[in-house]
């Protein structure tokens, strides 16, 4: 039964690595994809991107928002705006939530299996030099973290794979991101919505 059991956790731990590695992958050839294409050359050429995908428009946005996560294809701000022009800042948002939660989330555990080696390689050296000193800040980590996360223009993409070097526990990581990243994308969704609304309100 023992046996049976260990042989069970062995092959779940070989599909994980294989799923995030293919997933790393996959990121990059769709950024690279995107930029021979020049989608990801501004805010107008990714809206017209999303616009000309039609029905399967919310799927890959959602996934554009997940990939720029683990790969800056462009600020997240710019993809949240083009979110809410797009989809409107209800659907605008949900979207957007999705894709940066899952993104942030397979950021984490893809630095708490494959290392520093890993998260130097797709943040940079520089990057990992500048925010790896947040780690010797100890217990307060979690708090300064929380506080990144909570907070509009923070290196928050970064620091979710600094975050999966720590000790901080997967589920605690979840729950700041899932409770924390709704306030900075509303943000950006309503500000939208006020620049498309403020012509007709003054009219």
């Amino acid at each position: 039964m023992e046996e049976s059991a260990v042989k069970e956790k062995n092959y779940f731990a070989m599909v994980s690595k294989y799923l995030s590695i293919a997933t790393i992958i996959l990121c990059v050839l769709f950024a690279f994809w995107g930029y021979q294409l020049g989608i990801f050359k501004s805010q107008e050429s990714l809206s017209n991107f999303i616009r000309q995908t039609g029905i399967w428009a919310p799927l890959i946005f959602t996934l554009i928002q997940l990939i720029q996560v683990i790969i800056p294809v462009l600020p997240g701000f710019v993809t949240c705006v083009v979110g809410a022009i797009a989809f409107g800042p209800v659907l605008g948002f949900l979207y957007s939530y999705i894709g940066i939660c899952a993104g942030s989330i397979l950021a984490f555990l893809i630095a708490r299996r494959y290392g520093v080696g890993c998260v130097k390689k797709i943040i940079g050296e520089h990057a990992y030099d500048k925010y790896i000193g947040w780690l010797e800040k100890g217990n307060k980590f979690n708090l300064l973290f929380g506080l990144a996360i909570f907070l509009p223009a923070a290196p928050d993409d970064v620091l979710c794979f600094i975050a999966g070097l720590t000790r901080m526990s997967t589920k605690k990581f979840v729950t700041i991101i899932l409770l924390g990243k709704p306030f900075v994308i509303i943000l950006y969704c309503l500000a939208v919505a006020g620049v498309i609304t403020l012509p007709a309100f003054l009219g």
